[in-house]
């Protein structure tokens, strides 16, 4: 699986051959200024909740690229009034088998409202299951028990996990929800590019590693073969 990073919680992994692009907030992120919108590739696009920091590009995205959207009941309807009519509503619970690949959407402990302050559906993570293996991303989420079952329905190749705190889980947290996952591999989201998220890099690495799990934290733009 190949991950590309486009900032804060944006990100894409290509699976078989089909990428899939998570939370599509770049234009907004001055810390992605370099990232050229035009140029994403997305076979399908995943939104875990309606915040304009995670949803924020969908559209244009969408339409550009002819991309599934994969997202709540209420942002499906949302972006239907906006043109983009191809679209798959799930809610926490669901479970779907695309062409290359299978979703499983489970808890996230956050909150949800749509750019416009509609309301914006339950936040979710996702378990992506392809070739016999499986990742899980949390979404913006906090800490919580739920997470003890992703390992009774994957064996988890990686995490990726929102490290930034204020809004979502800090730095502790997001390590007992490596080890609540069972998860040895951990990519890092959300931090940094707010004040409000702000973080000590190397601090980070070095807790997660006391904890026998590898923190991942890539460059803007930087992609990495897991």
């Amino acid at each position: 699986m190949k991950f590309t990073f486009y900032g804060h919680a944006c990100f894409s992994i290509e699976v078989n051959h089909t990428t899939l692009l998570f939370d599509p907030f770049i234009s907004g992120n001055e810390l992605a200024k370099d990232i050229q919108l035009e140029e994403i590739k997305a076979d399908y696009i995943l939104l875990s909740h309606a915040h304009a920091d995670h949803i924020l590009d969908c559209e244009a995205i969408a339409l550009r690229t002819g991309a599934k959207v994969i997202c709540a009941w209420e942002i499906h309807e949302w972006l239907n009034t906006k043109g983009v009519t191809n679209t798959h509503p799930m809610n926490t619970g669901g479970k779907w088998t695309f062409d290359e690949f299978t979703v499983k959407c489970v808890v996230a402990q956050h909150s949800s409202s749509l750019p416009d302050g509609s309301y914006g559906g339950n936040p979710m993570g996702f378990i992506i299951y392809a070739n016999k293996e499986s990742f899980y991303y949390s979404g913006d989420t906090a800490l919580t028990l739920d997470m003890q079952l992703i390992s009774r329905w994957a064996n988890l190749k990686f995490a990726i996990l929102p490290i930034g705190d204020n809004f979502t889980m800090g730095i502790d947290d997001a390590i007992m929800a490596a080890e609540f996952v069972d998860a040895k591999k951990v990519i890092g989201v959300h931090y940094d590019t707010f004040g409000y998220i702000k973080i000590d890099s190397n601090l980070a690495i070095d807790s997660f590693k006391e904890h026998d799990i590898e923190l991942i934290l890539p460059s803007i733009g930087e992609s990495i073969e897991l």
